[in-house]
This record gives structure tokens, C-alpha cells and sequence, in this order.
């Protein structure tokens, strides 16, 4: 078990970095990196969830897992990452906005 948390923490601690780094190449303008990087974010997501999912139709088929501190680590990891990953979106997007009316105003 402890083998499938640390690959939940380790798809979403990726996925997490690849969302700030598109962040800062958007930050920088560069639109297409930040783009690159956010579905290279999501493939980690999709990894991570699929783990989650297989563990949740295993509960729901009566294999009980124990829920540890590390279990509910991992949860929250996943969950901070995609939350991040849907910030990121957000701040491209003003990012982009901002750097349009910068290029009208000079």
C-alpha cells in the first residue's frame, strides 16, 4: 500500500511543479511552454487519479484499506495539485490579458 501512496504523492508533487513552472513561463509570455507544461501536468494528474480511482473501487468491492497519516497525505497532496493546476489556468490567462493591454498602452 505504501508503494501506491508514494506514487499518488509523486504524480501529484509533479504535477504541482509542471503547473507552477507554466506559471512562469507565462509570466515570461511564453504562452506555448505554459501550455506544454500544463498537459504534461495533467498526464502526471490523470496517473495519479487512476491510482486514487483503483483504490476507492477496491473499497467500494469490500477490500478495505487502513487510512493512514500517509494515506491522507497523499489525498491531500493530489488534491493541492489540482487545485494549483486550476489556479494556473487561471493566472495564464490574466497573464496573457495583462500582456495584450501592455502591448496596446506602449
Amino acid at each position: 500500500m505504501e508503494e501506491i501512496i508514494f506514487e499518488i504523492i509523486s504524480n501529484g508533487g509533479n504535477a504541482k511543479s509542471l503547473a507552477y513552472e507554466a506559471i512562469e513561463a507565462s509570466e515570461k509570455g511564453d504562452y506555448e511552454k505554459a501550455e506544454e507544461l500544463l498537459v504534461e501536468a495533467n498526464e502526471f494528474l490523470k496517473k495519479a487519479h487512476k491510482v486514487q480511482t483503483s483504490i476507492i473501487t477496491d473499497e467500494v468491492n469490500g477490500n478495505h484499506i487502513t487510512v493512514s497519516v500517509l494515506f491522507v497525505h497523499a489525498q491531500d497532496h493530489l488534491m493541492t495539485a489540482m487545485e494549483v493546476r486550476d489556479l494556473a489556468n487561471i493566472l495564464i490567462r490574466q497573464n496573457k490579458r495583462l500582456n495584450e493591454l501592455e502591448k496596446k498602452l506602449s
